[in-house]
């Protein structure tokens, strides 16, 4: 996954898994800032279930705004 290209993200390193996807460290190349993407696992994009669990936690989060917690752009 290091060095891919994600639609505008170039993935620079991974950060950590957790048990809803894997987060990267990439650079927006639009806006050329850092910043850190959390992907869905393939295996896990066959299950419409998880994929629904995924997208929720990202609308959840992307209301929260607080200076601890990374803000939701994309």
């Amino acid at each position: 996954m290091i060095g891919q290209k994600l639609a505008r993200y170039t993935v620079l390193d991974r950060l950590g898994a957790g048990g809803m996807g894997q987060v990267y460290l990439a650079r927006d190349e639009h806006l050329g800032r850092e910043v850190a993407l959390k992907i869905l696992p393939p295996e896990f994009s066959a299950d419409e279930k998880r994929v629904a669990r995924f997208h929720r936690e990202a609308k959840l989060a992307s209301q929260l705004s607080h200076p601890d917690i990374a803000a939701i752009h994309d």
